[in-house]
């Protein structure tokens, strides 16, 4: 038999699609645990690990599978493949979750900060918070939520794979 050569896109799908369904997962735990709108930030540093776990996995793997030899082309392409696949799957969920599960996302999420803002600073008035609120509400079209969730993600998909790369690249010798 002969031995098939894995690529970093079969890589970066798998590894893609298990950051992908990670996120999903959390998220349906954040909704039932009404927390979804809330922006916490441990979730978010939990995230960011697992993040990292999950890309360089993909990264080692796709190392081991291929003698042991690994370019940083390939890295990055494993790191921006793996972020994108996974920002994808969840924009999906993200339109499940605002059109299906909990139309009032944006307006609790929205709240939420503005509550969190006027407890936080008490000499700020009501309507600076709600002005903050109506230009965040802007900012909030599906359209752009999506084109930031992508173009996040590849930001940390490549800032992970940069560095997971110059640390475990080698060379095939000539």
């Amino acid at each position: 038999m002969e031995n098939q050569q894995i690529t970093p896109a079969q890589t970066a799908l798998n590894f893609g699609i298990i950051l992908g369904a990670y996120n999903i997962i959390v998220g349906i735990m954040l909704y039932f645990l009404d927390m979804h709108y809330q922006n916490d930030q441990t979730v978010g540093i939990i995230n960011i690990v697992i993040t990292v776990v999950i890309i360089m996995a993909g990264i080692i793997q796709f190392k081991k599978a291929n003698e042991g030899f690994l370019s940083l082309t390939e890295a990055l392409k494993i790191g921006l493949g793996v972020a994108v696949i996974s920002a994808v799957l969840g924009i999906i969920y993200y339109f499940i979750l605002t059109g299906i599960l909990d139309p009032e996302t944006l307006d609790k999420s929205l709240e939420f900060q503005k509550q969190k803002m006027l407890s936080s600073d008490p000499e700020m008035s009501v309507e600076s918070a709600n002005k903050f609120v109506d230009m965040q509400r802007k900012f909030s079209s599906p359209l752009i939520i999506s084109a930031f969730a992508i173009v996040g993600s590849l930001f940390i998909g490549f800032v992970i794979s940069l560095i997971g790369g110059l640390i475990v690249k080698k060379s095939r010798p000539e």
